[in-house]
């Protein structure tokens, strides 16, 4: 699954990760933790939303 940051567009996929920002690949979205924020702009985790790629 993939998620976006509604403020700038920035792509979480699951499959890849972040893991420059402390997110291994394979993490599920519900195991990125609360307190996680957008590696571009900052935006908090609940500024994300689910979109198909």
């Amino acid at each position: 699954m993939t998620w976006m940051c509604l403020i700038c567009g920035w792509i979480y996929d699951e499959a890849l990760g972040a893991p420059d920002h402390g997110i291994a690949p394979n993490t599920p979205w519900e195991q990125v933790p609360m307190n996680w924020t957008c590696p571009e702009c900052g935006a908090r985790k609940e500024d994300f939303e689910m979109v198909e790629i």
